[in-house]
């Protein structure tokens, strides 16, 4: 099941993550939307989601990794990338903002193609002749 990206269910996600210090991966897994092992398999995947374990050896997640699962999950569902490519732009997001990757994907497609319009603008610029 996809889902599009709610305003209302970011901010229950909050709610739920300010609630709690840590969560299980089954209780992750119901905060996202996805099954357990689907994030087991995105831990394989992406080198920055990397959950700590408890004594017991169950993984532990924090708010940093939880955002980072939701980050995943929009590009891969709702962006359409595939696992390489998401795994391309979370390296990316991460190079621009220097920031862990928690910025929305098309916000830093945005903000970098901004970046080359001004730069091209300014090269423009300093070609023309002054009057």
């Amino acid at each position: 099941m996809t889902t599009k990206h709610h305003p209302n269910r970011e901010f229950d996600l909050n709610n739920e993550l300010a609630a709690k210090p840590f969560f299980k991966i089954g209780e992750v897994a119901k905060l996202v939307g996805v099954k357990p092992h689907v994030i087991r398999y995105w831990e394989t995947e992406f080198p920055s989601l990397t959950p700590k374990k408890n004594p017991s050896g169950q993984r532990i997640y924090v708010k940093g990794d939880i955002e980072a699962i939701v980050e995943i999950k929009n590009l891969l569902y709702n962006e359409r990338y595939t696992i390489s490519g998401a795994r391309q732009m979370l390296n990316r997001q991460k190079e621009v903002s220097g920031n862990p990757p928690a910025m929305d994907a098309t916000r830093v497609q945005a903000l970098v193609s901004l970046r080359e319009l001004i730069y091209e603008l300014l090269t423009l610029l300093e070609r023309q002749p002054t009057l």
